[in-house]
C-alpha cells in the first residue's frame, strides 16, 4: 500500500512538470515554423504589368525566355487586316541572379534596338518584427540604336544609346488587387531636332485585379512630361490586358495605344491616340527554367 501511495504522489508531483515542459516545446516549435518576418509574394503575376516593369524578380537561379508582340492599329484598315498583316516584336531573355537581383537582354525589331537591364529589390512588403508597407524596386536599363547610319551626317556611336532609371513602388492591398508607381527619368543622347527632348520625366501608374488563381486584369498608364515643341506630337501611353497563368508559362493578351515595347519607345516615342483608333492588340508570352536552387 505504501508503494502505491508513494508511486501516485510521483506522479502528481512530476505531472506538472512534464506539462509545463511539453509548452515549452510546443513554443519552440511554433517559434520555429511562424517567421517572425513573413514577406509578400506575388504582387503581380509576372515582371512586366503590361508593358511596362512590375517589382517582380526571377528568383535565383531561374532563367526566364519572353516573346512580346504588338500588331500595328487596328484602324489601318480591312487591307492590313486590321493591323494583323504586321507589327513589331521583341525578344528577351532574363536571369535571377539572386532573389534581389535579376538581369535582361533583349532585341526589339522597332529600331532594330538591343537592351540591357538590371533589376534590383531595395525593400519587400512584408508584416511581423521587421514589417515594411510597400516593395521599392530599382530598374536601370541602356539601349543601342541598331538602325543604319544616315550618310549625309556625322555618325558617332555614343548617338545610338539611350538610358532608362526607374524606382517602381508598388504595395499588394489585398489578395486581389495590387498598385504601382513608376517614376521614369529617361536620357537619349539623339534626338530628331533640336526641338526634342534629350531628358524625359514620366510617371507611370499601373495596377493588378485577381480574378481566379490564374487569371487577372491588368491596367497601366504613363504620364509623360513634354515640351510642347516636340517635333512630333507624342501621347500619353495606356494600356489595358488580361494575365493567364499556365503552370511555367504566363500569357498577357493587351489593348494598347503604343506599338512599341522599350521603356524608351512605348514612353518617350508614343505617337498613337485611343481617341483615333490607334489601338494595338499585343501579347507577352513568358516561359520560366529553374537552372538551380529552388523551385
Amino acid at each position: 500500500m505504501k508503494h502505491l501511495t508513494r508511486f501516485f504522489a510521483v506522479i502528481f508531483i512530476t505531472l506538472p512538470i512534464f506539462s509545463m515542459a511539453q509548452d515549452d516545446v510546443f513554443s519552440m516549435l511554433d517559434s520555429i515554423s511562424k517567421p517572425e518576418t513573413e514577406y509578400t509574394s506575388a504582387t503581380f503575376k509576372a515582371s512586366r504589368i503590361v508593358t511596362g516593369q512590375s517589382v517582380e524578380q526571377m528568383k535565383e537561379g531561374q532563367l526566364e525566355v519572353r516573346i512580346e508582340h504588338r500588331f500595328n492599329a487596328l484602324n489601318s484598315g480591312f487591307y492590313q487586316f486590321y493591323g494583323f498583316n504586321s507589327g513589331t516584336i521583341f525578344l528577351s531573355t532574363e536571369y535571377g541572379i539572386k532573389d534581389w537581383m535579376m538581369v535582361g537582354l533583349g532585341h526589339a525589331s522597332m529600331g532594330n534596338t538591343f537592351d540591357g537591364f538590371v533589376k534590383v529589390n531595395l525593400l519587400r512588403q512584408s508584416k511581423g518584427k521587421n514589417s515594411c508597407p510597400i516593395t521599392l524596386t530599382y530598374y536601370g536599363a541602356s539601349t543601342i540604336d541598331g538602325t543604319k547610319d544616315d550618310p549625309t551626317q556625322i555618325n558617332y556611336f555614343s548617338n545610338r544609346l539611350g538610358y532608362v532609371n526607374q524606382i517602381l513602388v508598388a504595395r499588394k492591398l489585398t489578395n486581389a488587387l495590387s498598385l504601382q508607381l513608376s517614376p521614369t527619368y529617361i536620357h537619349r543622347n539623339l534626338v530628331p531636332t533640336v526641338f526634342d527632348q534629350n531628358n524625359i520625366l514620366s510617371c507611370g501608374i499601373g495596377g493588378r485585379i485577381k480574378l481566379t488563381n490564374r487569371m487577372a486584369l491588368t491596367a497601366e498608364y504613363y504620364y509623360v512630361y513634354r515640351s510642347k515643341n516636340n517635333s512630333v506630337k507624342y501621347y500619353d501611353p495606356i494600356s489595358v490586358g488580361v494575365d493567364i497563368e499556365t503552370g511555367g508559362h504566363v500569357f498577357s493578351f493587351m489593348l494598347t495605344n503604343s506599338i512599341g515595347m522599350l521603356d524608351n519607345q512605348y514612353i518617350a516615342q508614343n505617337t498613337g491616340r485611343w481617341s483615333k483608333g490607334d489601338i494595338h492588340f499585343g501579347f507577352n508570352i513568358s516561359r520560366s527554367f529553374t537552372l538551380y536552387g529552388k523551385n
